[in-house]
């Protein structure tokens, strides 16, 4: 769908900030209504703010103490189980507003000219936030977290040439441990925060310089004030958000699970966050050999160039375009491809059940690793078990936990087999 571009006129040396804010008007159209989310994602990350700040005040970030905290911020700090459940229903309910937001502007093609570096600082947040997310996932330390941790840095681990070094930097060392408590602590309350901050103010500071994009039917002089007309029907979209908030936060509280074991075999079912299960989808289907290419590491470069890709959108297109007019409604056919792609996988991923929970009682992480993403049936065995390397050191030399003693470490050679006791 094409726009029209709306420009606001620039500010002028001694203009009044305020007069700009009462003078700034808002273009009415069929789709105004997808302006609002943005405004919605701005004030649930002001949530994530303030429920933050709270239960750091009682978060102690080490392997000792950080599920007794938040067991203590549950049920000895008053109302700390509803600031937790606000805080975990918010996080998710942001990612999700922000989603809608990206692909609302996308689809409408408002990132065109002249607000490229408004949509790229957009993705630049959307990458923060899923940070935040992956980041403060583990911060409770319990069971779940903690495998789906050990998964998720693991397949980061499998990015070329750097792989080795971004596992050991997240994980603070080789295993999932204290060290990477403190680490995401670190990345969750300080470095993303300041990031998000320094991303959000540039991308609010656009927004009021190039304004809002109209479409192509829009009539000249169909116009709201921002302040306060505009604004308060931001307000009604913050009170709705916040209604449905409250209300998930009341009747399905966050449920804290039991604490993590590295010892312990890692429960069935595991999966990442929704925002990130269409990518472990992707994973499990990606063969485990893309030609001579190891194939998660293909699926991971996949997942780099495309995100690179949306973030060049609006320079793509204009380059397109001005040599083909209709290249512009590829790029929105292809988004819509990509929204149907991550929906069914998405959706996929909670309708499935996981190859491995019919074979495996318990599973070991290295296990889960193999069976789940490459859909290879692996049995444990207590006593020594030959495995086979194929072609791939991947597939195992996965296991990294203390208790678990390393099988096939090394073995380059297709076809060789090399038996160990496990424990």
């Amino acid at each position: 769908m094409a726009f029209e571009q709306q420009h606001s006129p620039p500010l002028r040396g001694g203009e009044s900030l305020l007069q700009r804010f009462r003078d700034k008007t808002v273009p009415i159209h069929r789709h105004t209504i997808w302006y609002y989310f943005g405004g919605m994602t701005l004030f649930l990350f002001a949530v994530q703010v303030v429920t933050g700040i709270l239960l750091l005040l009682y978060y102690r970030p080490t392997a000792e103490s950080a599920f007794e905290s938040v067991q203590f911020i549950m049920a000895e700090v008053s109302f700390g189980w509803l600031i937790r459940s606000i805080h975990s229903w918010s996080a998710n309910l942001m990612i999700l507003t922000l989603f809608i937001h990206m692909a609302s502007v996308y689809l409408t093609r408002a990132y065109r000219r002249p607000r490229e570096a408004t949509w790229i600082s957009g993705v630049g947040l959307l990458v923060v936030v899923l940070g935040f997310g992956f980041s403060g996932y583990l911060l409770p330390w319990n069971k779940l977290a903690f495998f789906a941790t050990q998964v998720g840095t693991q397949i980061v681990g499998s990015v070329p040439i750097v792989g080795s070094f971004l596992l050991k930097f997240l994980r603070g060392g080789e295993n999932v441990t204290g060290a990477t408590i403190t680490r995401f602590y670190a990345f969750h309350v300080a470095i993303l925060p300041a990031t998000a901050t320094a991303l959000l103010a540039l991308h609010l500071l656009l927004v009021q310089l190039y304004g809002m994009s109209t479409p192509p039917d829009y009539k000249a002089g169909r116009t709201m004030r921002f302040f306060p007309n505009f604004l308060l029907r931001d307000i009604v979209g913050w009170l709705v958000a916040l209604g449905v908030l409250a209300a998930l936060a009341a009747i399905f509280p966050w449920d804290l699970g039991v604490k993590a074991d590295p010892f312990a075999p890692a429960p069935k079912g595991i999966r990442p966050e929704w925002f990130f299960v269409w990518m472990f989808q992707t994973l499990k289907i990606v063969p485990a050999h893309v030609w001579i290419f190891e194939g998660e590491r293909v699926a991971i470069l996949g997942f780099g160039l495309l995100l690179v890709l949306i973030a060049a959108v609006p320079l793509l297109e204009a380059r397109s375009s001005s040599v083909r007019p209709s290249a512009s409604g590829w790029f929105t056919m292809l988004g819509w491809i990509l929204l149907l792609y991550v929906f069914v996988m998405t959706l996929s991923g909670y309708l499935e059940t996981p190859v491995f929970a019919s074979t495996l009682q318990e599973a070991a992480p290295d296990e889960l690793f193999k069976s789940d993403i490459h859909n290879q049936p692996y049995v444990r065995a207590a006593t020594p078990t030959s495995i086979t390397c194929g072609d791939s050191i991947r597939r195992c030399a996965l296991t990294s936990l203390p208790n678990i003693k390393r099988v096939c470490t090394g073995c380059e050679t297709p076809g060789a087999t090399k038996t160990s006791p496990r424990g």
